[in-house]
């Protein structure tokens, strides 16, 4: 079990997840880091709050921190007042988001132990992640979490198609080193 008071490993996992929800329209107003340390700092004032057993139950709670201020700044700033179902739309795009990042070099179905790890390994890949360098992340979150083709991440990217499958494979092997996991 992990001690509530050991949040911040979780950081990178939910920088990672609060960049993929922030509107791209408020990100000049509110940055990502800024929800995350307000999620962080709400966790440790509300750790007695906390009810689970496990570093899964532990980054589920935080990610429900996370979508509510989230949801608490888009509010502030004017967009989506008191609308219930764009609460339902972003809770679900979390636990989206985190299973894809679970699931992100599986080349199956999970097990149900893989499963259960589902939010551990989660949060690894989001720290070792945020290891790599800006355009090798940005590829990988490109492809792996939104499908995009190398022609189009290359647009994105100002570099060729070749170029984008480069930094693919080198931040793939990157991340597998990280990780622990072999070629």
């Amino acid at each position: 079990m992990t001690p509530p008071d050991d949040f911040d490993r979780f950081r990178p996992y939910l920088l990672l997840l609060a960049s993929e929800q922030l509107d791209a329209r408020l990100r000049g107003r509110v940055g990502a880091s800024d929800v995350v340390q307000q999620t962080l700092l709400e966790a440790h004032r509300n750790r007695g709050q906390f009810r689970g057993n496990t570093a899964a139950e532990l980054a589920a709670w935080l990610r429900q921190i996370l979508a509510r201020n989230l949801l608490d700044a888009r509010k502030e700033h004017g967009r989506d007042r008191r609308d219930v179902r764009r609460e339902v739309a972003l809770t679900s795009e979390f636990d989206r988001s985190s299973a894809n990042l679970g699931q992100m070099f599986a080349d199956s179905g999970p097990s149900p132990s893989q499963m259960a790890a589902q939010d551990e390994q989660a949060v690894r890949l989001a720290a070792a992640l945020a290891e790599l360098p800006e355009a090798q992340r940005e590829a990988l979150d490109l492809q792996h979490w939104h499908g995009w083709t190398l022609a189009r991440i290359g647009e994105r990217l100002d570099r060729s198609p070749e170029a984008v499958a480069g930094l693919l494979k080198r931040g793939l092997k990157r991340l597998r080193e990280l990780l622990g996991e072999p070629d």
